[in-house]
């Protein structure tokens, strides 16, 4: 007696699972665009949305995302001490960096920080995809010029032990360099870090004695000289 042949398909493929992604800035027209473009492609979807730190961390927490996008400049704490904890509270999180600020300046340290990629707003619309399947594939995600940049630096500095002045400070300190050298008032770049005027000026002082220089107008220049080689890399 044969047996009854079975309609349960046999060894079919599992369907790939649609990959969540959280957003974290404070912009929300920038959130709404970043949504649409993410929303648009097949395979991923948009979990949930928030725009300071803390809410952030707690979006980690609550809808545990495949991958959280992260701007740099949040109102309540720096996108670099977000990333610090979020690898802290939920090792392993995926997290790729999109940010207005200059790559040559931040993406190492938002590397080191515990990012998968880094990507520059002005580039999102053309790369923010490709970026987002890479760092998901299990990649690391950066511009050609950085990667090129940053191989350039392994290999000029192997055998070498110095270190850069720049690399002494710590990433409160760089954003606040950078600030300075684009002209930005210490009352304006406390209201925009969310911090005192005084603390503003402590941070000051912590870059006057790791650059050696003697007093606020040399800062200065140093700063915009800084600001502006970099621009020019």
């Amino acid at each position: 007696m044969s047996r009854p042949r079975s309609h349960k398909p046999q060894n079919q493929p599992a369907q790939n699972p649609v990959k969540r992604v959280l957003l974290i800035d404070d912009h929300p027209i920038m959130r709404h665009g970043l949504a649409q473009l993410i929303r648009a492609e097949a395979g991923l979807e948009v979990c949930g949305e928030a725009g300071s730190a803390r809410d952030g961390v707690a979006a980690v927490g609550n809808l545990k995302p495949d991958l959280t996008v992260i701007d740099l400049t949040l109102p309540d704490k720096n996108g670099l001490e977000l990333l610090k904890d979020i690898q802290a509270l939920h090792p392993g999180t995926l997290c790729l960096v999109l940010s207005m600020h200059d790559e040559t300046m931040y993406g190492e340290r938002a590397l080191r920080a515990g990012a998968r990629g880094y990507i520059m707003k002005e580039a999102a619309a053309d790369h923010l995809i490709t970026a987002v399947r890479k760092v998901l594939s299990g990649g690391i995600y950066v511009s050609d010029g950085m990667a090129s940049r940053m191989l350039e630096q392994v290999m000029g500095q192997r055998g070498k032990s110095n270190t850069s002045v720049i690399d002494t400070l710590t990433d409160r300190e760089l954003e606040v360099l950078e600030m300075i050298g684009h002209g930005i008032a210490t009352k304006v770049i406390a209201e925009r870090l969310n911090i005192s005027a005084r603390t503003v000026e402590a941070h000051r002082a912590h870059i006057k004695d790791k650059l050696a220089v003697t007093d606020g107008a040399a800062l200065v220049r140093y700063a915009v000289q800084w600001v502006e080689s970099r621009a020019k890399v």
